[in-house]
């Protein structure tokens, strides 16, 4: 599967992005896909995935109630819709994939992996 992730950019404190994962390559529907982030000087962390079914998602405690986790398997598209945003969820964005998978939390663990979309949130 080849992932890209889009739509990350400058927003001010409160706002809102919806980053988008368009994948290729390979059945989307049988994937889980996972939004992992990691800030300047920062180890890289999860923050949300939803199961290959597309009937569960998991969050972070950090945005559990902010962000939404969303799939269009007609797209080929995952999202990721955040909202009430804080500077400290500046971090380059990133999706990843896993067969058949349910809610891991480990980026190392996925089998794909996409590059980046940065967003930065100002005070």
């Amino acid at each position: 599967v080849q992932l890209q992730a889009s739509g990350g950019g400058l927003v001010q404190a409160g706002g809102s992005l919806r980053l988008s994962c368009a994948a290729s390559g390979r059945t989307f529907s049988n994937y889980a896909f996972g939004w992992f982030r990691q800030a300047p000087g920062k180890e890289r962390e999860f923050v949300a995935a939803m199961n290959w079914r597309g009937s569960s998602t998991y969050y972070a405690d950090s945005v559990k109630g902010r962000f939404t986790v969303s799939r269009d398997n007609a797209k080929n598209t995952v999202y990721l819709q955040m909202n009430s945003l804080k500077p400290e969820d500046t971090a380059i964005y990133y999706c990843a994939a896993e067969y058949r998978g349910y809610y891991n939390t480990k980026f190392d663990g996925m089998d794909f992996w996409g590059k980046g979309t940065l967003v930065t949130v100002s005070s």
